[in-house]
């Protein structure tokens, strides 16, 4: 689409950037639309809907147009990752405090499991490192790479439809919920221990961040990964995600996902640690799928434990701070790397540099007290009880 990759690499990040911080803005203000009005499902729906649209849309924008379809993609991640808010915001209510860890651990883990076969799909558009056979599509401008995007749509489209029309409104309308996003915030001060898991996460979701961006490139310069070599990696990384998801789910519900989250944190200190002092290929290898293994859980286990911090009627303003957590500082941590890679003139040291965030992140959630959280949110219902009787 761009006129030369170095273009187009700097035209994907600011894209990449630009949708963050639209995210950022419009992340509160959306969930606290939705708690006000009970239009949860409505919003999750509209969404979705929009980013199918615009997903087809990218398949049909060629190659002098790389600004629009530029454009086009940050509506629609945007789109996309406010629709998240809505679809994190029904957790409370399809799952209890006994199985919460395990509901959201199974639905990572499938999101995982989908997008491998999503991916897995979309390499008979594009072909397969190494494999001579694929669909007999035009490569004239690109076509069968942007072809992919009608898969991406409809597989997209498919598998939302259980959602769209089984799931319900999660809580009844909130009155009190402001339109203005930060009266949401300041809400949070009756809920400490949300507030603490937010500021904690704040940080340690830029290690992650950081590691996501950076792998493939770390493989290939540092280790000399040729392009089919990266897309195995990258696939074996997302898949031992999605089995560590499966896995911790129930250990989420036995230890609670304030421990979970900490011993992930505490493997993923190791696995930067040893990503960076890996000895060759092999030992990259072993690194990368203890990484892959602890993001899972860790991503999790945030989400449930959050769900348990909050009532149900204030999902929508909550987990819109918790995408704006996940996004607000996202860009410090391939900064970090990037900064310390030149000042050191290897990567090594830039990818041994991750694991401070998520040294942080595990101090910063040391503050956190899973059972007053819980307490909390049952204070809240009690309260609310009270006045609802004497009105």
């Amino acid at each position: 689409m761009a006129p030369d990759e170095i273009t187009g690499t700097q035209m994907w990040t600011r894209g990449v950037a630009a949708s963050s911080v639209l995210i950022a803005i419009f992340a509160p203000l959306v969930g606290t639309i939705a708690d006000r009005s009970a239009s949860r499902r409505r919003y999750f729906v509209g969404l979705t809907l929009v980013t199918i649209v615009l997903t087809v849309a990218l398949a049909f924008i060629g190659p002098p147009y790389a600004i629009l379809a530029l454009a086009v993609f940050i509506i629609a991640n945007t789109a996309y990752e406010l629709a998240q808010v809505f679809y994190n915001s029904f957790l409370p209510a399809l799952s209890t405090d006994k199985n919460v860890g395990m509901v959201s651990g199974a639905a990572w883990g499938l999101g995982y499991v989908g997008g491998l076969l999503c991916l897995a799909a979309g390499f008979l558009f594009t072909g397969i490192p190494g494999v001579e056979w694929k669909l007999p599509l035009s490569t004239e401008g690109g076509w069968n790479i942007r072809a992919t995007n009608l898969l991406v749509a409809g597989w997209y489209l498919l598998f939302a439809l259980p959602s769209m029309f089984l799931l319900r409104e999660p809580a009844p309308p909130d009155p009190r919920a402001s339109w203005n996003p930060l009266p949401a915030a300041r809400q949070l001060l009756a809920f400490p221990q949300a507030l603490r898991l937010l500021v904690a996460r704040l940080i340690y979701n830029d290690g992650l961040v950081a590691a996501f961006s950076f792998g493939g490139i770390y493989a290939g310069v540092t280790f000399g990964f040729d392009f089919g070599q990266i897309i195995l990696f990258g696939i074996w990384l997302n898949a031992a995600a999605g089995i560590g998801a499966f896995l911790f789910g129930k250990l989420d519900d036995i230890i609670g996902g304030k421990r979970t989250i900490q011993l992930s944190l505490i493997g993923l200190v190791g696995a930067a640690i040893g990503a960076g002092m890996a000895p060759d290929a092999a030992g990259l290898w072993i690194a990368g799928t203890a990484l892959g293994l602890l993001v899972g859980p860790n991503q999790s286990a945030s989400r449930s434990l959050m769900a348990r911090f909050i009532p149900a009627e204030k999902t929508g303003e909550f987990f819109g701070l918790f995408a704006l957590s996940g996004k607000l500082t996202a860009f410090l941590g391939p900064l970090v790397l990037g900064e310390v890679t030149g000042l050191t003139g290897s990567q090594r040291w830039g990818v041994g540099a991750v694991s401070i965030f998520f040294l942080i992140g595990l101090v910063l959630l040391y503050f956190v007290d899973e059972r007053r959280g819980i307490d909390d949110v049952e204070r809240f219902r009690t309260n609310k009880r009270e006045e609802s009787t004497f009105s």
